[in-house]
């Protein structure tokens, strides 16, 4: 039976009209991670299947440990997104099942990749990421329940396009409770920059700037 009902799977497709680059995804999986990562290979397969442009890969974190450990995953389901016919990495991950509001969010990255939305910044956010000369790492804890999430999550995805030393996580905390409690998510969205700086709800971009700024200043 289709994850997708007739009426998403159209909207869907409409929405991957303007993809003007290949996308691969690779999903992660794990046996101990049960129906998550069954239900996200479902559903990432019916996905790919809307358009040409877009394939992909399934692993098992045990059974290909050493890739998934390449791609810097350590937990499933996880989500990697490549962009163009060299699958270009972005740093863009999404760690749990994107459904819900999440759905949103999925969809979204890969127009993203597919350079179907303009992806650009703000010019003062563009040249504080064009100084930077060390990592940052952005994880995003959201729900499928929460209509902000998908705003808070493409922000940071974005950051990750548009610079070499950003990467950038959505983390479903449900999946992961274990990750909420560490960083003390009481709600969502919630976006930790580096450990360091934590930023409640969805912030516009001029105060993901600022909170960049502290992290980097951090």
């Amino acid at each position: 039976m289709s994850l997708l009902q007739d009426k998403d799977r159209a909207a869907v497709q409409e929405a991957f009209e303007g993809l003007v680059q290949p996308v691969h995804l690779v999903l992660v999986t794990s046996e101990e991670s049960g129906e998550y990562s069954e239900v996200a290979r479902e559903l990432l397969d019916e996905v790919a299947a809307l358009h040409d442009q877009i394939s992909l890969e399934v692993l098992d974190i045990e059974a290909d440990a050493e890739r998934a450990a390449a791609l810097g995953v350590d937990k499933a389901p996880t989500v990697v997104f490549f962009a163009g016919a060299e699958r270009v990495d972005h740093g863009v991950r999404f760690a749990g099942l994107p459904s819900g509001y999440e759905f949103a969010t999925l969809v979204e990255t890969i127009r993203m990749m597919g350079g179907a939305v303009d992806t650009a910044l703000m010019p003062a956010t563009t040249a504080f990421l064009e100084s930077l000369t060390a990592p940052l790492r952005l994880q995003v804890f959201v729900t499928p329940t929460c209509p902000y999430c998908p705003r808070a999550v493409v922000l940071a995805y974005r950051l990750a396009i548009a610079s070499p030393h950003i990467s950038a996580e959505g983390i479903e905390v449900s999946e992961f409770p274990e990750l909420g409690d560490r960083y003390a998510v009481m709600g969502v969205p919630k976006t930790v920059i580096e450990e360091i700086v934590h930023i409640e709800g969805a912030a516009p971009e001029s105060m993901m700037l600022q909170k960049l700024r502290e992290a980097v200043a951090a």
